[in-house]
This record gives C-alpha cells, sequence and structure tokens, in this order.
C-alpha cells in the first residue's frame, strides 16, 4: 500500500570492491583478502552488468554521490574506476557536482596515484589511517606504517584533492589517553578536510569477537571520546554526526543520503540497495556475498541476494535508526519526504524522548541532545514497532 507521498529521495551509488591485501582482525565488512591476481577487468564488466539489472528501478533518476567502498579499492588502478565512472555516465545522469568518493589504504597507494584517481572523476578520499602509533597498527592488522599514512596525506594534497576524510578510531587494545589524543593532533595537523572518529567494537565473525584483546575500560574510553572531541573543536572540525566531524561545507554528503533515509543503489558483491519505487513502497535488495559467485552471477536474476520491502510500520523506525546519527534538526516534513509518511504516528516517542532528555524540540523542529547521542542505543529503542518491543521483551 502507497504511503501519504511519493515523493523520491536523493539517489546515490555505492560500489563494493571486496578484495583486501590482509583481513583486519576487527572487521566485519564483506572483504576477501586477495591470494591470486586482482581480477580487475572482469570485476568492473560484472559491476555493469550488475549496474544494467537495476537501472529499471531507478529509470529518471540521477546520482548525487558515488562511493566506492570495500575491502580496498585503491587496490584498483585509476584506469578501472575512470572505465567504471564514464560507463556508468553512459548509464544514468549524474548531478553536476556530484561527489564522489575512494576509500584508499596508505599500504596500497602509490607515488602519485591519487593524481591519477582525480583525473578518472574521483573528488573525495577516504583514507583508513585508524592510528599513528606502530604498536596500534600492528595489532589492528594494518599493512601501512605512519609514515605511509603522513605521506598519503600529502600525496592528496598535491593531487588536488584536498576533501579527504582520515579516518581514526579509538579505544584500542591497551592504548592510553594520551596516545589517542595523540593521534587526533597528528591528523588535524595534516589538515584533512573530514575526520571520522569512532570506537573500536568487537563484530561478531571477527577475530577480535573470537579472541577478545585486552580494551581500555568504559571510564578510559569516555575520556578518550570528550578528550578527542574537544580537540578538534577546537581546530575547526564540527560533529555533525555521532562520529564524524568536518570543515564548514565539508560534510561527507553520500553518507549524509544515508542518515537522511535517503536512496541508494548498491553493485559489487554483497552490495545492499535501498529504493523508493513510484508507488511510495521502500525497498531493500542485495546481492550474493562471496566474489566468485558475484563474478559468476551478476547482471542475471540468480545475483540478487534478496529483496524485501519494508513495512510501513516499520519506516519510522528504520528512518530514526539512521536520522537520529546526526545533529542537525529534522521536521514533519522531513520525515514525510523521507518516508512517505505521517509523524503523527511517532509523537507519544518523541514526547517521551524529550522527558528523558535526550531529544529536543524547538517549535517544528526534533533535535537529538548530547545525552540522547551518548545514550543513542536507548534512544532508537524507543522508536522499535510495538511487536517489536514486545518480543524484544519476552527475551
Amino acid at each position: 500500500m502507497p504511503g501519504m507521498s511519493t515523493t523520491l529521495p536523493p539517489l546515490s551509488l555505492y560500489v563494493h570492491l571486496p578484495w583486501c591485501v590482509r583481513k583486519c582482525p576487527y572487521c566485519d565488512f564483506n572483504s576477501h583478502a586477495l591470494k591470486t591476481a586482482l581480477p580487475e577487468r572482469d570485476y568492473v564488466a560484472a559491476l555493469l552488468r550488475d549496474l544494467d539489472s537495476d537501472l529499471p528501478r531507478v529509470a529518471g533518476r540521477r546520482i548525487e554521490t558515488v562511493f566506492f567502498g570495500g575491502g580496498t579499492p585503491s587496490l584498483f588502478s585509476a584506469e578501472a574506476i575512470g572505465r567504471l565512472l564514464e560507463e556508468t555516465r553512459r548509464r544514468i545522469a549524474f548531478a553536476p557536482e556530484a561527489e564522489i568518493t575512494l576509500e584508499a589504504n596508505p599500504g596500497t597507494v602509490e607515488h602519485g596515484r591519487f593524481a591519477d584517481y582525480r583525473a578518472a572523476g574521483v573528488t573525495r578520499l577516504s583514507i583508513g589511517v585508524q592510528s599513528f602509533h606502530p604498536p596500534h597498527l600492528q595489532r589492528l592488522g594494518r599493512i601501512h606504517s605512519a609514515d605511509e599514512a603522513l605521506r598519503a596525506a600529502e600525496q592528496a594534497h598535491a593531487a588536488g584533492l584536498d576533501n579527504f576524510n582520515l579516518d581514526l578510531m579509538y579505544g584500542l587494545p591497551e592504548q592510553t589517553l594520551e596516545q589517542a589524543s595523540d593521534d587526533v593532533r597528528r591528523a588535524i595537523a595534516l589538515k584533512p578536510a573530514h575526520l571520522s572518529h569512532y570506537q573500536l567494537t568487537l563484530e561478531p565473525n571477527t577475530l577480535f569477537h573470537a579472541q577478545p584483546p585486552p580494551l581500555p575500560d568504559e571510564e578510559q574510553v569516555w575520556a578518550m571520546q570528550q578528550q578527542c572531541q574537544a580537540l578538534l573543536a577546537e581546530q575547526g572540525y564540527v560533529q555533525y554526526e555521532i562520529s564524524a566531524y568536518a570543515r564548514t561545507g565539508r560534510q561527507c554528503r553520500h553518507n549524509l543520503n544515508y542518515w537522511r533515509f535517503g536512496d541508494y543503489l548498491g553493485i559489487g558483491a554483497g552490495a545492499h540497495a535501498k529504493l523508493t519505487a513510484p508507488d511510495g513502497t521502500r525497498w531493500r535488495l542485495w546481492k550474493v556475498k562471496h566474489p566468485a559467485r558475484y563474478l559468476e552471477l551478476a547482471g542475471s536474476p540468480a545475483a540478487l541476494g534478496g529483496c524485501e520491502a519494508i513495512p510501513r510500520h516499520a519506516l519510522g523506525f528504520e528512518f530514526m535508526l539512521n536520522r537520529l546519527r546526526l545533529t542537525e534538526a529534522f521536521t514533519a516534513e522531513d520525515f514525510a519526504a523521507a518516508t512517505g509518511e505521517s509523524l503523527d504516528s511517532l509523537q507519544p516517542m518523541l514526547e517521551r524522548a524529550v522527558t528523558l532528555g535526550l531529544m529536543s524540540r524547538n517549535h517544528a523542529h526534533w533535535q537529538v541532545t548530547p545525552r540522547g547521542h551518548t545514550y543513542l542505543n536507548d534512544l532508537q529503542q524507543l522508536f522499535l514497532p510495538d511487536q517489536h518491543r514486545r518480543s524484544r521483551a519476552r527475551g
């Protein structure tokens, strides 16, 4: 059944490149250590077949942002990235100032390669540094050194790709407060436009989850978060999402579209998509995960790992699950545009969040408070559909 509106949200494209040099012990993404030669040409061809099969779902729309994630996308040559972007533009319109992000590992970037990526159409980089301390890089299974991370940032500037992000983690095995703060100071000194700063978590199906390393306690982790946030604020990095900080105007537009509950195509092994149909139904779909099987099936119906409509009663929770990560306020109109539903059904939960100090209301605007971001899981759970809350209560 269609909702109250069929306004289509912005559309992004996510491209998953699943290979990496070595699987990190904390990584729960669909990534695979490269054991043979990179099947670059075959994989690009598979991605284009995959895209062709999805195009009828987005007829007449245009791409606002592209994100190459992985794995380690910087294993792919600039030529391959350029070919894929060129062929994608032949198939679907791009916004005039489309943001095109490539994730890069400092250990896989050769001198001058960033300039080649820029020439291929990449406008933004996300560089996976994680830490500048050699013992922590080793514990995290990273293949790069601190010096390589420094050189990667310098090369990004030299290539004219000043709009780059540095990924940092804190709460690392046996990390001290001073080491966590030093990582942030060293990152700021490299003048990135954007910093992602997030806590190491032990995700299921990872080596760290099976063999947990000694981590700082909650009090130490809280101190790291508070001190690092203060350092970032002092240097003009504004927090706009629970783990994202940016100079003015340099927020990641691709991720903002996710968090605002926009639409996105997903191509590549295990890639997920969320799309709004003309009748207002919101769909989630995903591709088969294993790279070898994806290469074999891409473009055929068998490559679709699954496809399901988001039930109308769950749209409010899905919206809040994403939007509450942001520091920006939202309105009932924002909610209706993203979900096709009325915010009225969530009024009791919103009022409860205000009573608990997790959200604030200023006229028509709702916004998460600092306390709400500290207890984000509790806040998000307020918006679970009733039957989901009951099932959780039964254990």
